[in-house]
């Protein structure tokens, strides 16, 4: 038994040694493999044979010991060492290495959680860090605006190339100086238009319109004799003389005939007599003849009496005049025109506007002689959506012969009548002057219906379409805008937009300190201008823009463009012009900033002297972005505010320094609120003022370059914007046993029965280790104590095999007792 008893534990020993050697050669062989922990073999006794019990100290013996034999040795655990192997430094940003206690969570490939110390990680096709067998690596992920989600693990995403990020300016730095030398900003540029006219009120239409010279009666035919006894009451031997005018409807006059003498003779010297004026003047063209007559033996003709022509009045063909009409006050008009005359006519009704004048009617040149006037236009008869007055005269308009381009009041006529003119020039110019412009537009005007005069033409600048508006501020230009025109718009919605385009801000922009109205040097009415746009009563556009030199607004020929239905491009040119000069000491600082999209907006900054006192200088900033895009309306204008300097040109303070750019049409964060920072101004006595902004916070959309991990596990991202944002964090996990962990190869390992459950954390906190990225923990194998334990195992190995053969010798020698 005991022989046998030998093999068998000797057999033991065998196994033990081949399992250490099994143990040690696995260490020896993973020497390399980073993240490996060698495992060290522990050893225990077997089954014991008792011989005998011992027995206990009595009064006469000692005592024995008990008597036992071991049954040989048996491997009680194969323990992994989990102590810190050695950290080496890595090329790879995305290898970790955990200093302490900890493993990385993996995820396996049936889905299940994993644990290595293996931190070499790499990133898959999906961006995804992954291990060297690919395994993803799990922790915190981030949400679209890159906060961390920290509900659930997740595997871990590195987009590098295919993210980008922008980052909204918050606050602008702007230096520079303020002088406080130079002219104080106390007057604005001032624009006007030119008169603009209203296309809804008709403009009479003089195509049908003559001029004709005509000839005045003709006296050749003319006879004269005397009826004794008729009735008449001239005296014998009175002479008298006759002249004769044709007459048109209006009472005007042609030129006077020859003059024909008519003596009553003494007859029967009957008190009686009547002259008969026979075959008097005829006109196809006048329908009256005014019969002019001396006094007996005067020099002097009045009007007799206006009789119908025979032709053209179907009048008769005699007069007879036995002096029963008295001479009328009315005297005979022998004035005449001589040179070139052009006529223009409107339609007027007393208290209403005057329409504008038609084209011209002309010229006509006279030598000593009269201008007839014929088939003069009828006022039209407004119907019910017509806007304009129930004209019910025409008024005729004449040049001087020595001034062609400026048109008096002639007369005016009942709509149909005709006249003939012989009006002189120096009575001419008593009357009124035509207005050349007509009637004035205002802020109700439909913009389709605006004129703009040149010379005697007239043109609708404005269709239906879309209109940019370009103008430029201090010289500088400004971003278009643009508006749409419809059948509807109005001129006031006109100034309105070009108001806002400018970037003109009024009194009301800062409640606490109101914007300076302007000087006025135009006119002496002594009134402050207020900055803005308005239609004077004149019918020009006045803008007036914010004090000072930088803040001059220009409106250039080419600033309005219209693009219409049928994509046909004009430039609508309002004629604007300065009236007034800016005055006052300025700055201006241009510079970009972006939105939470990383769109680039720009910006100006114009700083104004506002105030020079005894112990400050005070300037006004205005700011205007061509970007704000309010929720309607084209308004630029985002601010405006006080910067303070005191005596010595430090900054003492700046209000409303906060600017909102509205970004509501557009999907980013609105409004962009920013902040200026003013503080780096110096209010020193310089030649002139300097502003520019030497730095913003915000940056255009970047792209995911590279990475870190800090030793808190939380992945940054750097994009080549400059940004830096969170891509997720490293979580890691430890056991209260981890030498009871089930191994699964590749580094792996599972819970087992007796590690306990798995404690999560961020690397660094609940007992957890710290991560050091770009770098690798080494296996922790120590050959050398190895190689020992491997020549320890082949001892051991080696003396159970001499076991085996001592016994096999001595079962040998009991075998041959028999022989």
């Amino acid at each position: 038994m005991g022989l046998a008893s030998a093999l068998t534990t000797a057999l033991t020993g065998l196994t033990a040694a081949e399992t250490q050697i099994d143990v040690v050669g696995n260490n020896l062989a993973n020497s390399q493999t980073v993240g490996f922990k060698a495992s060290t073999t522990v050893f225990s006794t077997q089954f014991l044979q008792t011989l005998g019990l011992g027995s206990a100290p009595t009064t006469t013996t000692g005592g024995t010991n008990p008597r036992q034999t071991g049954l040989g040795v048996q491997v009680a655990e194969v323990t992994p060492d989990f102590t810190q192997g050695t950290i080496e430094i890595s090329s790879n940003p995305a290898d970790l290495a955990v200093q302490g206690d900890g493993f990385f969570m993996v995820e396996g490939t049936t889905g299940e959680t994993l644990y290595t110390r293996n931190g070499m990680f790499k990133t898959n096709s999906e961006n995804q860090l992954v291990t060297v067998t690919g395994n993803r690596l799990l922790g915190f992920g981030v949400d679209d605006l890159f906060t961390l989600q920290t509900t659930e693990l997740t595997s871990l995403t590195i987009p590098l190339g295919s993210t980008s990020v922008a980052q909204a300016t918050q606050n602008v730095y702007l230096q520079g100086t303020m002088t406080p030398v130079g002219d104080v900003a106390d007057t604005a540029e001032v624009l006007e238009s030119a008169v603009l006219g209203n296309a809804a009120i008709p403009r009479p239409d003089t195509a049908a319109a003559e001029l004709t010279v005509p000839s005045g009666p003709s006296t050749a035919a003319t006879t004269s004799s005397i009826i004794e006894g008729a009735g008449g009451t001239h005296a014998p031997s009175a002479t008298y003389r006759y002249k004769f005018t044709f007459a048109d409807d209006s009472g005007s006059e042609s030129v006077a005939s020859s003059e024909l003498t008519v003596t009553v003779p003494l007859g029967n010297g009957l008190p009686d007599d009547s002259i008969v004026l026979g075959s008097l003047p005829d006109s196809s063209a006048y329908a009256l003849l005014n019969i002019y007559r001396t006094t007996n033996g005067g020099s002097n003709y009045f009007l007799l009496d206006t009789v119908p022509t025979v032709t053209g009045g179907g009048g008769a063909a005699t007069y007879t005049d036995d002096n029963s009409i008295a001479l009328s006050a009315t005297e005979l008009n022998t004035d005449l025109l001589n040179g070139n005359y052009n006529y223009l006519v409107t339609f007027y009704k007393d208290g209403e506007v005057e329409s504008r004048p038609s084209p011209l009617i002309g010229p006509k040149s006279v030598v000593n002689g009269r201008i007839r006037i014929t088939d003069l236009p009828t006022p039209p008869v407004p119907g019910p959506t017509d806007d304009f007055p129930a004209y019910n005269k025409v008024r005729i308009y004449r040049n001087t012969v020595s001034d062609s381009s400026s048109f008096y009041l002639v007369t005016e006529l009942d709509p149909g009548d005709t006249f003939t003119d012989h009006t002189q020039d120096d009575e001419l110019t008593t009357n009124a002057a035509l207005d050349m412009d007509g009637p004035k537009a205002n802020p109700n005007t439909l913009l389709t219906n605006i004129l703009v005069r040149d010379e005697l033409s007239f043109e609708q600048i404005f269709t239906a379409g879309t209109l940019s508006f370009a103008a430029r501020k201090g010289g500088r230009g400004l971003t278009a805008k643009e508006m749409t025109v419809t059948s509807t718009t109005t001129l006031q919605e006109l100034i309105d937009f070009m108001e806002d385009a400018s970037g003109i801000q009024k009194p009301a922009a800062d409640p606490q300190n109101p914007i300076p109205s302007s000087l006025n040097t135009i006119d002496d009415s002594g009134d402050e201008l207020a900055p803005g746009a308005s239609v004077l009563a004149s019918g020009k556009i006045r803008f007036v823009s914010n004090n000072g030199v930088d803040n001059a607004m220009s409106i250039g020929l080419s600033a309005l463009t219209l693009t219409d239905d049928d994509e046909e491009i004009t430039n609508p040119s309002l004629g604007f012009g300065s009236v007034q000069s800016a005055v006052g000491q300025s700055a201006v600082a241009d510079f970009l900033v972006y939105d939470s999209l990383g769109t680039a907006l720009n910006v100006r900054v114009t700083a104004v002297l506002e105030e020079r006192t005894g112990s400050a200088t005070v300037y006004r900033w205005f700011a205007d972005s061509p970007n704000n895009d309010p929720l309607v309306g084209s308004e630029i204008a985002i601010g405006t505010g006080l910067v303070s300097f005191d005596g010595e040109g430090n900054f003492v303070s700046a209000t409303n320094s906060t600017v909102s750019i509205d970004r509501r049409n557009v999907p980013a964060a609105s409004p962009l609120e920013i902040d200026l920072d003013f503080s780096q101004i110096s209010g020193l006595a310089e030649s002139s003022s300097s502003l520019a902004a030497s730095r913003q916070d915000g940056s255009p959309p970047g792209t995911l370059t590279s990475f870190t991990i800090g030793e808190d596990g939380m992945i940054r991202g750097v994009f080549d914007n400059g940004i830096a944002r969170t891509l997720g964090q490293v979580r890691l996990a430890r056991f209260t046993n981890p030498s009871g962990l089930e191994q699964r190869g590749q580094n792996m390992y599972t819970t087992g029965a007796n590690s306990g459950l798995p404690v999560e954390g961020n690397p660094g906190e609940n007992g957890l280790g710290s991560l050091i990225a770009g770098a690798v923990e080494l296996s922790n194998t120590d050959i050398g104590q190895n190689l020992i334990d491997l020549v320890l195992a082949t001892t051991q190995y080696r003396g159970n095999t001499r076991v085996i053969t001592t016994a096999q010798q001595l079962i040998e020698e009991l075998l041959n007792l028999r022989r």
